[in-house]
């Protein structure tokens, strides 16, 4: 009988602890509360990356409550939001060289505190300290039409070298203004390309003279571009860019003798659209010769 006993209580103890194991053991996937987002955005040339979790609403009154004002807010949930800048980057005009950090804010009913945190480790904000700010500034706190369920953060506003960054939770909305180095970037690219070609490109002196003109830079240099350009081989649209050129000096007749033998080549190649887009502009220069005269 005893025997027996101990037989059963072995075999009970295997099969609990072979269930518990198993149990321990055993996992199902759930969808997360706060989903974790990693966005990679180019702003200029640069790449600016945020890694960050989404908190939802779910009907809960968010700023002034649930995110105290005052505090310091880790701006997401879980871990600390962290943020990633490829290259040296302005922040409403503030210099911040390349590297990750975290993004903390300290929110306000009309104004937030932005901070950039040098430690992106830092799980949440128990225990930030202050003294590992690389950066701090204010920016305003605005109403936001839509109520956004889902923390976001989004980049908003483009230009060739800058954006906005946006956070919306609920129906509150703060941005502040990214800008990042293209210029020195381009000009070092154009000018490395430049000296360093076997043969001389027609396009890459074209492209040249294009970046000046579009970003009202040198002048002088891109007609020098644009000429050698043409003297590689000449084209209907880099004679009609010089065109372009010589108007933006105010030089109104050399640019329409350029549109005009631009149209002469976009006629041989038979391009009916630069030829109408030469002819519109040696409309308007011979106008502003005009009143140029007057």
């Amino acid at each position: 009988m005893h025997k027996r006993n101990s037989y059963l209580l072995f075999t009970l103890f295997f099969s609990f602890t072979f269930l518990f194991s198993g149990l321990a053991f055993a996992q199902i996937e759930l969808p997360p509360i706060s989903p974790r987002a990693k966005i990679t955005q180019k702003v200029g040339l640069t790449d600016v990356t945020f890694d960050y979790s989404r908190p939802s609403v779910q009907g809960r009154k968010i700023f002034g409550d649930l995110v105290p004002y005052g505090k310091v807010w880790r701006t997401g949930a879980n871990e600390s939001t962290k943020i990633t800048f490829a290259d040296n980057v302005t922040l409403e005009g503030n210099r911040v060289p390349a590297g990750t950090y975290a993004l903390y804010t300290i929110p306000g009913e009309d104004q937030w505190t932005i901070i950039i945190y040098k430690d992106p480790t830092l799980w949440g904000s128990d225990k930030y300290n202050q003294g590992n700010d690389l950066l701090r500034f204010n920016v305003p706190a605005q109403k936001n039409a839509n109520n956004v369920e889902a923390f976001t953060i989004d980049l908003t506003n483009y230009t060739q070298n800058s954006a906005d960054v946006e956070l919306l939770w609920a129906k509150t909305a703060v941005k502040f203004r990214i800008e990042t180095e293209v210029d020195a970037k381009v000009m070092a690219e154009i000018e490395e390309r430049i000296k360093n070609q076997k043969e001389p490109d027609y396009s890459l002196y074209y492209l040249a003279a294009g970046y000046l003109y579009n970003n009202d830079k040198n002048l002088t240099q891109a007609l020098e571009w644009i000429n050698k350009s043409i003297s590689i081989d000449p084209k209907y649209w880099t004679v009609h860019l010089k065109a372009k050129i010589l108007a933006k000096q105010k030089r109104y007749d050399q640019a329409i003798a350029a549109a005009n033998e631009s149209v002469f080549l976009a006629k041989k190649a038979r391009n009916e659209d630069y030829v109408k887009l030469n002819q519109r502009y040696i409309t308007q220069w011979k106008k502003l010769t005009k009143q140029k005269a007057v």
